[in-house]
């Protein structure tokens, strides 16, 4: 089968599936949007690749000019971007002329762009939703704009209708989903996220990367990954604040970075999405791994660095709301401590606790890695994915 899998993040997860399906005797090739600046996956060539496997990294320009998605333009300038994108994707589907084209975490006009390429040139086309962009615009649009916004929030969901529609197949990442997706006429199959374990061994806090930050000796809170509108700085700032003797460090990029920066609190450290390669040593680095998602996004998102953080051995302290996946996952494994996104002092009482209970931590951090690897079967994952890809 000819597949092309495209992932407009350029997440680690999504290039273990494309590696996973080439291994199997597929013609893979997978393409990201290479000017956004959030976590990427490893795109290099491995010596273990099959020849069969290639990536494309689609540029427009750089992030300052076409940063569609992430938060550094609105309105015009950002949807110009998402069809010029969009446009660009579906040049590469008409070249390529792929069997099946998995498309996912893209914006809604230029998902429209590569689906109605599909949809021309006879290609198969699945929806792997990761995120309901359209509702995500509605409420952020109608708290700054009123009717006006809520009116630019129902075009962009008629989209979104329109795309569950006409996909082959939705494959949504929760059951969550589930209800909105059928109501709008998609055939949908769930199949959670999970995290590249292989790629994300359990490791010691003392190593290169930690030493190079001089961050391999006393405790550190961590948050690594996309600190967008759905995440909440304001918690991480608290936590800085209120953390004496320890270190707040976040390796991110995002909407909430410049506010953190302008808050200069001597206990945080910033540093940019560090590569794929070193995500490891990140991750071992922290004693407890943060994580926030507002109330608003809490059903309609799925913060897949949670699963990442899983792999790392590490306990987990999540301010999200209880009915979020991540959440329930979290609680379900024993992995951490959940808060509500807008318990700031639940959040500085939870991290306070993880901090003097080394036992908890351990625990937790165990529990976490057990969990990953009874439920991130990559082989049990891409049968799943093969069966929808096939149309089965």
């Amino acid at each position: 089968m000819r597949c092309m899998v495209h992932d407009y993040a350029g997440h680690p997860f999504q290039v273990h599936l494309s590696r996973q399906l080439a291994r199997r005797g597929h013609d893979v090739t997978h393409v990201y949007f290479a000017d956004n600046p959030g976590p990427k996956g490893e795109f290099e060539r491995r010596p273990d690749d099959p020849r069969t496997l290639k990536f494309i990294g689609v540029s427009l320009g750089g992030p300052t000019q076409h940063a569609a998605g992430t938060g550094a333009h609105t309105g015009f300038a950002r949807r110009s971007g998402d069809i010029a994108y969009g446009r660009e994707i579906a040049r590469i589907v008409r070249g390529l002329k792929p069997d099946v084209v998995l498309s996912g975490n893209t914006p809604t006009e230029a998902q429209r762009l590569i689906l109605k390429t599909c949809k021309l040139d006879d290609v198969r086309f699945i929806y792997w939703l990761q995120d309901v962009y359209s509702m995500a615009v509605t409420k952020l649009l109608t708290k700054k704009l009123g009717i006006a916004g809520a009116a630019i929030g129902w075009y962009y969901q008629r989209l979104d209708r329109a795309q569950f529609r006409l996909s082959d197949a939705v494959v949504a990442i929760s059951e969550d989903f589930v209800p909105l997706v059928t109501s709008w006429g998609g055939k949908v199959r769930v199949i959670e996220n999970w995290a590249a374990i292989d790629d994300l061994p359990v490791g010691s806090k003392d190593n290169d990367w930690s030493r190079e930050h001089g961050l391999q000796n006393g405790f550190t809170y961590l948050y690594s990954g996309t600190l967008g509108r759905k995440h909440n700085p304001s918690l991480l700032l608290k936590l800085a604040q209120d953390s004496a003797n320890a270190s707040m460090v976040v390796v991110a990029q995002g909407f909430g970075v410049p506010q953190l920066q302008a808050a200069q609190i001597p206990a945080m450290k910033l540093l940019p999405i560090q590569p794929a390669k070193y995500l490891a040593d990140v991750l071992a680095t922290a004693d407890v791994l943060i994580a926030t998602i507002e109330p608003d996004a809490g059903t309609f998102a799925v913060p897949s660095k949670v699963l990442s953080y899983l792999c790392a051995g590490r306990p987990i302290l999540l301010a999200a709301p209880k009915e979020n996946l991540a959440a329930r996952i979290v609680e379900r494994a024993d992995a951490g401590i959940v808060v509500e996104p807008n318990d700031a002092t639940g959040f500085i009482a939870a991290a306070s606790q993880l901090r003097k209970d080394g036992e908890l931590r351990a625990r937790m951090g165990v529990n976490g890695r057990a969990y990953a690897e009874r439920m991130f079967d990559m082989r049990q994952i891409t049968d799943k994915f093969e069966s929808v890809l096939a149309g089965r």
